[in-house]
């Protein structure tokens, strides 16, 4: 083979290695394309579930009336879903936020008005008045980025949940379910609904 010719096989090699090395990217590129997203977790299987917002018995401010005036947060879905960071407001926007809680699968958490211990599957926004009116509220729940996860509205006026819920509406007050609110430190201003006289049917 001339020396030309061997010049010419050299450089003919060396540009297929550069074309085989660009393609390589291009292609590894194509089948990222094809891959399943990074798993991102859903919000879709967490509900506000039932409502007692008219605690049984003589509003007499009691601790033990407070906390029995709740709702409830339920995981629907298999996996768990932390909740640190999500929050639950009123109609009147008081809100409640959650405080490193991880809710497993198949588990509901409910958020009480009055005071006591935070487990896993009750927590409490240390209120000394009641905080959801009897007649007629909308308890909304949302994740850390303040997008709303579910809504439960009740009362005469109201229309039905817009998003997740749990079962019909019945109970106290003509409440069904149990919603949640959570976090201690953000519901400041409860006193603003009047205690007992500004909730409706107290």
């Amino acid at each position: 083979m001339s020396r030309s010719a061997m010049r010419l096989a050299a450089t003919a090699a060396a540009c297929g290695a550069i074309l085989a090395a660009v393609a390589l990217p291009a292609s590894a590129a194509g089948h990222g394309g094809h891959r399943a997203p990074r798993p991102v977790q859903q919000y879709s299987q967490v509900a506000l579930g039932a409502v007692q917002a008219d605690s049984p018995g003589a509003d007499n401010g009691s601790a033990r009336s407070l906390d029995n005036e709740w709702v409830t947060v339920v995981n629907n879905g298999r996996g768990a879903v932390d909740l640190s960071g999500w929050t639950l407001s009123d109609a009147e926007h008081h809100t409640y936020r959650f405080h490193h809680l991880r809710l497993a699968g198949h588990q509901s958490v409910r958020v009480h008005s009055g005071f006591g211990r935070d487990t896993a599957r009750d927590v409490y926004q240390d209120s000394r008045t009641y905080l959801w009116r009897n007649e007629a509220d909308t308890a909304t729940l949302r994740d850390s980025r303040g997008r709303v996860v579910s809504e439960r509205s009740w009362g005469h006026h109201v229309t039905p949940p817009s998003r997740g819920g749990q079962g019909g509406q019945g109970g106290h007050g003509g409440q069904g379910g149990h919603d949640s609110r959570s976090g201690h430190d953000s519901r400041s201003g409860h006193d603003n609904r009047g205690g007992h006289g500004g909730r409706g049917g107290r």
